[in-house]
């Protein structure tokens, strides 16, 4: 699943630049992220530290010994019914795209959070009009569960977000 010359794993702390920089592309030239600010280091140094310290996945893919792309899986609400129920994030850098990284980030994310003990994944993705965000999650046995209309407004426009959601496969059994 991982393209050749790739590798995804788990986020350290010393990723968190390339992170910071790829996320605030995204941030500060696209409407793909309803953020309007790119986080700093700091910022995504508490975040790794509540992701990963709550049991769930962040991950980053390296092509070529640099991280290109990264992936985490967050809590979907904080009401604690919603316990078992997270959201994913996946961005790669603007010249990783189109390599199968996406693919292998989504892809190990959904088994690790899996495997954590979760039971379903949302994807919260913003309708641009270009669809790759949406079509990644659907190759991934993620459906459209719905749309909300005009819920977000970034660079002078107005964007639907589409809410896409799959089950998560179950841990594998104690072997005991």
């Amino acid at each position: 699943m991982v393209p050749p010359g790739a590798a995804v794993r788990a986020a350290r702390p010393a990723d968190l630049a390339a992170v910071a920089g790829i996320h605030a592309h995204y941030v500060r030239h696209t409407v793909v992220t309803f953020a309007e600010k790119p986080r700093t280091e700091a910022e995504w140094e508490q975040l790794l530290a509540e992701v990963t310290g709550s049991g769930l996945p962040f991950l980053v893919a390296e092509l070529a010994g640099a991280v290109v792309g990264f992936a985490y899986a967050a809590p979907w609400r904080a009401k604690p019914a919603y316990r078992f129920t997270v959201e994913d994030s996946v961005f790669l850098a603007p010249e990783a795209t189109g390599r199968g990284l996406g693919t292998a980030l989504l892809g190990t994310l959904v088994a690790e959070a899996g495997r954590a003990g979760r039971r379903q994944m949302i994807a919260v993705v913003a309708d641009t009009g270009e669809g790759a965000s949406a079509a990644l999650h659907r190759r991934l046995g993620f459906a459209e569960v719905g749309r909300l209309t005009d819920v977000g407004h970034k660079h002078g426009r107005w964007i639907d977000t589409l809410l896409l959601q799959r089950a998560l496969p179950a841990p594998d059994p104690d072997p005991e």
